[in-house]
């Protein structure tokens, strides 16, 4: 039976797709979608388990236990423990992080929502948050979904993307700029 959901693309979208209609079945969008943002937050986090997930060096099979421990610690839901097991089991872990943002990506669309990823030096408060999502309203004319990951290489500012559109505000960036404009004179 073919998938209505529609958006997700290549490695990360197949699986993220397959999550999202097991996730939909189960009546566990929101679980699985605050499941899969507190892991995203877990591997930006935390340098041991974002080398975990990129080892090729750790077998596929210490990964899943050491995975699938840190998820029963963290009392992620049976749903997202299985699936990461799976994707574990099937050697595709450095694609996790893609394969969450594939996932708020297509739960954005479901509920018909604009979706956008804000990358920014430092963590962002709720307050923050609410701010970028109320100015991203009244530009995108809809309700946005902001899906936000920390750089510390940014150093200050901001990156947005939304759909192929992409503002980079970074401190990065315009250093790059000031550098290429000072060589040219």
């Amino acid at each position: 039976m073919p998938s209505e959901t529609t958006g997700a693309t290549g490695l990360s979208g197949r699986y993220a797709t397959a999550l999202f209609e097991l996730a939909d079945d189960e009546k566990a969008l929101d679980t699985t979608a605050a499941d899969l943002m507190a892991l995203g937050s877990l591997i930006g986090e935390s340098k041991d388990l974002a080398e975990l997930i990129r080892s090729p060096v750790v077998s596929r099979e210490d990964q899943g236990r050491a995975m699938a421990a840190i998820l029963y610690k963290a009392g992620m839901s049976p749903l997202t423990q299985r699936f990461v097991g799976v994707v574990a089991e099937n050697g595709r872990l450095s694609a996790l992080p893609a394969m969450i943002s594939a996932y708020q990506t297509l739960l954005a669309e479901h509920r018909g929502q604009i979706s956008a990823e804000v990358v920014s030096a430092q963590a962002l408060n709720e307050k923050q948050l609410n701010t970028i999502k109320d100015s991203l309203k009244k530009a995108m004319g809809s309700q946005v979904a902001v899906d936000a990951h920390v750089d510390p290489g940014l150093l200050g500012g901001l990156i947005v993307k939304v759909g192929s559109r992409m503002i980079d505000s970074s401190l990065r960036t315009k250093l790059q700029r000031l550098r290429l404009a000072m060589r040219g004179t």
